[in-house]
This record gives C-alpha cells, structure tokens and sequence, in this order.
C-alpha cells in the first residue's frame, strides 16, 4: 500500500471539514503546523486478523506534540468502534456532522484511536475462527499493534502514554495495560506508559448488576415490587457466576435488562433521565425472533454504531482514508465481536486492577452519575474488594469538589486519589462522560495526564 496514503501532514479532519463547506482539497486553507498530522493504518496482528488505528498528532497552540501525552482510547461493546463513536461522539476533533469539537481533547494530547477487539469498526478478520474468544487473546493482539506502532512512530516512544477507556472498554484496558507493563519491562515494546484510566467500566459485571436495584429505587425509578425482581433476576446472575457459569450469567444479565424496562416504563441504560430511543423500541418489538444473545448484541452495540456515524464512516471517512478494503465495511462484524465474547463477558478483573496498582501503574476510575448499565454504587463496590496495601486510607480520604468552569459556582465533579489510584465522580454525565460532560471530561484528562492541577 502506497503510504501516502496513510500519513497526512494536513489533518484529515481539516480536509473533511474543508469538503463540508463546499471547497477541494487544494483550495485556500489556513492550515495548522506540522505538528496537525494524522497517521492510519492497519497491523496484522494474527493470521486473519487485521487491525486498524488512527493518530492524531495534538495541535495545541503553544506546544509542540512532543510536550503532550499520547492518549489511547478504547470503546466498550465489545464490538463499539473508536475510530467511530470515541472520535467522532466523544473526544475527536469533529462530531459527527464534522464540525469543530470545542471540547476535543486534540488540544491537549494526541490521539490514537484503536478498533479493537478485531472484527470491530475497520478492523476485520478473514475467517471466523479469527475472533477473540477471550480478554486474553484481545491482550495480546494489542501487544502486537503496540509493538509495530511505537517501532514506527518513534517520536512516541518518551512521551507519556495513557490507556483512556469506556464500558467493556475498561475491561479490556484493565487487561492490555498489566500486559504493556510487562512488555515495556522486558523490553518488547518500547514506550512511557503512564498509566490508565477506566471509565465507566465492566471491570466487576456482577456488582453492576446486584447495585442496579437499589439505584434505581433511590432514584424513583421502582417501586418495591419492581425493586423485588431485579433483584430476584440479579441474585441468579450472582449464583451463575459464582458457580462459574458465564454464558448463562450473560443470558440472565440480558433478563435482568428486560425486568428493568418493563417496571421502569423502558429507562435508557446509558442515562438514567432519558428513555430508549425510538429506534431502539422499534428494535425491541422484534427481539422475539432473536436469539437472547443478538438482542444483547443489538441493544448495546448497535447504540455504538447510529445511522449518521455509520453513513459518515462507510462514507466520507472511508473515501478519504483509501486504505479499506472493499470487502470490509465499518460496523460490518461488529456483532460477531461481541458474540465471540459470550463466555469472557460477565468474568470480573478486579484481580487485574489489583495487580496493576501493586505494580506502580497510575489507575484512574471515572463513572457518571447518571449511568446505569455500569453505575456509580457498582463501581463503588468493586473498589471496596481490592486487595491493595493502601485501600483502607484511599477510603478514609474526603473527596474533593471539581469545577469545569473556574467562574462558575456549579459542581461538576468529585475526586478522591491516594498514591496510584483516583476515583472521579462526574456529575450530570451518562455512561458515555465525553459526550454528555465534555468540558469535565477534558478537564478530567488534564488532571490525569498532570497538566493542571486540583488544589
């Protein structure tokens, strides 16, 4: 492949949103410096197995990219495209109309974005043996993307690196950042890893799926009869995992979502004071013809995947980035990326987590408070089971109140950190933080990535 065709000196955002107001690609535009490029590619990291990234060098005024962190972004699902929903929903330089992001997170790192596990967004795979089955194997093709990615961007390679993560997202970070760390010890790959930060994250499913009740109640949304069987169905997926049977535990998550509709007159599950789409009850009435497992599949990853993203990335994206295959279309495989994780879904990692923060690794955790799917007091939960030295004074610490905006009054988050771990509690944000709070979001990765201060 022509490799002109995958490193653009001028941001490819810029030449789109340049295509939007009606000008070519060489009319007259006031482009950014150098440093505004952009990078994609592909990397076979196992045979059949073919997976897509895209950089976005920072283009921050003052500083050259070399001074800021480079952030990678994972997407939950499995099966939810970064390249897609992370880029263009949450934290690129464009939305989905491809205008301007005010509150993009270009400005103060750089960005890789990365469809993962294969199958998902860009990424594909030859035959169908070649899905991940499990966080293992996503793990370790991460590995080989990292591997090729910083021997050929070596530009990155002392620059801080940070793993930002959403949903399942988390899980899967949670398990790609304890390998890194030991392919950077090892010498493998060679890179500044930094630390990661897990959003909102399926890194416990059960404590999720047990606090789901009791939250909803707290909020008004059950009544006692309605708390009763959510939390009958949610002492079933407790027993299945307990006695370590996991697809049916994944089986009985997906009841426990309908129970949750049906009593709450159809809560939306990525924000508590929204109610499922239209779209998305258009789907439901046909949920009867579909396995229990399709309609976990489309329920939350065709949410990932909305018809305007869609159209922009088998559209526009995909002309300009002239490395896709003909055969691949974004979102194509996407929901046998999540069937194949059918058995690793509802297995907790908090003994990853623990692993992490024993091994120095900076760990961050942020939830909105108005998520439900991964909610606040389910996080909460799992943080309490760690088996880290320092817990019991992390839980002896009084938070700390956060302002977006330093003129205004109004709280838009909480935070609490000890040693190497910190808890983040974004007020008015979904499940999706970026795009429901963007400018605490942003203000969140400052804090993280040590660019600003909270005192």
């Amino acid at each position: 492949m022509d490799l002109a065709w995958r490193v653009c000196p001028v941001p490819l955002w810029l030449l789109l949103q340049s295509l939007l107001l009606g000008l070519s690609a060489g009319a007259a535009v006031d482009w950014p410096a150098q440093e505004g490029k952009e990078a994609w590619d592909y990397v076979t990291v196992r045979k059949d197995a073919h997976m897509f990234w895209w950089l976005y060098y920072a283009t921050n005024p003052c500083k050259n990219f070399s001074e800021l962190p480079l952030v990678m972004w994972l997407q939950g699902g499995p099966g939810g495209s970064s390249t897609g929903f992370g880029n263009f929903e949450e934290i690129g330089p464009l939305d989905t109309h491809l205008k301007p992001r005010n509150t993009t997170w270009l400005q103060s790192a750089s960005l890789l974005f990365v469809d993962n596990p294969v199958g998902t967004g860009f990424s594909y795979v030859n035959t169908t043996d070649a899905y991940a089955k499990d966080l293992d194997t996503v793990a370790s093709d991460m590995m080989v993307l990292l591997k090729s990615f910083f021997d050929c961007h070596k530009e990155f390679q002392t620059v801080p690196f940070y793993i930002f993560s959403e949903s399942y997202g988390g899980k899967m970070a949670a398990g790609i950042s304890l390998e890194l760390h030991k392919a950077v010890q090892q010498g493998n790959i060679k890179c500044n890893f930094s630390g990661v930060a897990l959003g909102d994250s399926w890194i416990s499913p059960v404590d999720s799926v047990l606090s789901w009740g009791p939250y909803l109640y707290s909020m008004s949304l059950l009544d006692d009869k309605g708390l009763a069987e959510v939390s009958n169905i949610a002492e079933q997926v407790l027993d299945a995992i307990n006695k370590g049977f996991y697809k049916e535990a994944t089986q009985l998550w997906g009841k426990a979502e309908t129970i949750i509709e049906k009593n709450t007159d159809g809560v939306n599950f990525y924000n508590i004071l929204t109610k499922s789409t239209p779209e998305t009850s258009m789907e439901s009435s046909l949920e009867f013809l579909r396995s229990p497992l399709v309609r976990l599949c489309q329920r939350h990853v065709r949410n990932l995947q909305r018809d305007t993203l869609s159209q922009l990335m088998n559209g526009p994206i995909r002309k300009k980035l002239k490395i896709i295959p003909e055969d691949c279309s974004w979102g194509g495989q996407s929901s046998y990326v999540f069937i194949s994780m059918e058995g690793d879904f509802m297995k907790p990692v908090i003994h990853i987590v623990d692993e992490l923060l024993e091994a120095g690794i900076n760990v961050i955790v942020y939830n909105g408070q108005l998520d439900l799917i991964v909610d606040t007091m389910g996080q909460e939960a799992w943080l309490r089971k760690l088996k880290w030295p320092y817990l019991s004074k992390f839980n002896q610490l009084k938070w700390k109140a956060l302002y977006s905006n330093p003129k205004s009054s109004e709280t838009s988050a909480f935070v609490k950190s000890y040693e190497n771990l910190a808890f983040y509690w974004i007020l008015r944000a979904g499940h999706m933080v970026p795009a429901d709070q963007g400018e605490m979001a942003l203000k969140m990765m400052r804090l993280v990535t040590h660019q600003e201060s909270d005192a």
